[in-house]
């Protein structure tokens, strides 16, 4: 069978999603060329090789409509012979683009793909293309009688039922931050990075970060309507126990092994196995549990096998309650830090969860690595890859 192989990853530092970030003057177009450009420039790939560019957003409005990946790799200076296709799956889409891109390669239709993504949540705010809209339709609505739920809620519901207290939710969210700034400061995250104007680091990343700082600040998703549909819950996710929302973009070069022996690449990792999972829209973050017992046994591997794992940090309570039913070692967990800390570019996630687990699994001498991303509608993606 053909390999697909992952010859390098980039993206950007992550800015605040809101006006005034650092990139909420650049058109989101210009910030996905970037990494593609990077992606080229750093192994040298002649762009007119690239099969396909496959990208995630979420956002597909406005600034990020109309295919936005066709326009990034031409904003890239890439020929115009290259093809680009943008996919949505919620959070995970550009790690479902990881996955679109290395099965073409398995099956023989790309030798060269890149798979990437981007978000500009202060041009593109999050929901702006569901707004005011029933995204449902009335079928989901009568099969969900009661009503879908936010994620905050989704988080909330979360916390309730693996038992997990404010203070957890706290002290997750403070190691998020000291183990982001301490990848910044120790220099581990400069190789995966290609800048943008002046900002050199993830800009919400809160070095001074304690439990006892986050313990001050008010539950977020609360209201009068949630409490009397949900009165057994004692509320417990805030602004500090949650991803921030960001801007940023990443990208991956995916190619055969031969592809790459071709063309004189060298390989970072293999993608060993992928996997999708379903579960229920209400809970909705929970997919990462059966998705990561899938891909574990559809890559025959155990848990103890996995060197590092990225779980996407959407909230604290979807990472400890997938620590829970798991089991995996929490220092195995989002090293160098996750989105809390870091950021949630929705679109671009996927992406650059890849660009720190290879990272990671460099830095420490691993093997394998899994990655998984929570999705809305009770959906997840779950990668591994074998270090080579």
């Amino acid at each position: 069978m053909t390999v697909a192989v992952i010859v390098d990853a980039v993206r950007t530092p992550l800015a605040k999603g809101k006006p005034g970030g650092s990139y909420s003057e650049i058109h989101p177009v210009d910030l996905h060329a970037h990494v593609l450009r990077a992606l080229v420039d750093r192994t040298g790939i002649n762009p007119a090789l690239v099969d396909d560019v496959i990208s995630g957003a979420v956002g597909q409005i406005g600034e990020q409509s109309a295919n936005t990946a066709r326009w990034a790799l031409l904003g890239a200076g890439f020929p115009e012979s290259v093809p680009g296709v943008t996919v949505d799956r919620q959070c995970g889409s550009s790690q479902q683009a990881l996955h679109f891109a290395a099965q073409g390669v398995i099956a023989g239709a790309y030798d060269v793909a890149i798979a990437s993504g981007v978000e500009s949540m202060s041009r593109i705010p999050i929901g702006s293309q569901a707004a005011g809209k029933d995204f449902a339709g009335p079928k989901v609505n009568a099969r969900y009688a009661d009503g879908l739920v936010p994620q905050g809620v989704s988080a909330e519901l979360i916390a309730d039922r693996w038992g997990l207290s404010r203070q957890q939710l706290d002290e997750f969210a403070a190691t998020s931050h000291q183990r982001a700034a301490k990848a910044w400061k120790d220099g581990l995250l400069d190789g995966q990075v290609s800048f943008v104007n002046h900002l050199r680091t993830d800009e919400t990343i809160r070095p001074d970060s304690s439990v006892e700082s986050l313990a001050g600040l008010r539950v977020a998703f609360r209201n009068e309507h949630w409490e009397a549909r949900f009165p057994h819950l004692d509320w417990k996710t805030t602004a500090g126990n949650s991803s921030p929302v960001n801007d940023g973009a990443a990208a991956l070069l995916v190619t055969s092994e031969e592809a790459a022996t071709r063309l004189g690449l060298t390989p970072r990792a293999r993608v060993h196995s992928f996997a999708v999972a379903g579960d229920d829209p209400i809970f909705m973050l929970t997919g990462v549990i059966p998705a990561t017992k899938k891909v574990l046994a559809r890559a025959g591997l155990g848990v103890d096998d996995i060197d590092a794992f990225e779980v996407n940090e959407a909230f604290s309570s979807v990472v400890l309650a997938w620590q829970k039913e798991i089991g995996a070692d929490l220092s195995k967990v989002n090293i160098n830090g996750g989105a809390i800390a870091i950021g949630h570019p929705l679109g671009a996630s996927g992406a650059r969860l890849m660009t720190s687990l290879l990272g990671v699994l460099e830095q420490r001498g691993g093997r394998y690595g899994l990655q998984v991303m929570c999705e809305a509608g009770g959906l997840a993606n779950a990668t591994i890859i074998e270090r080579v």
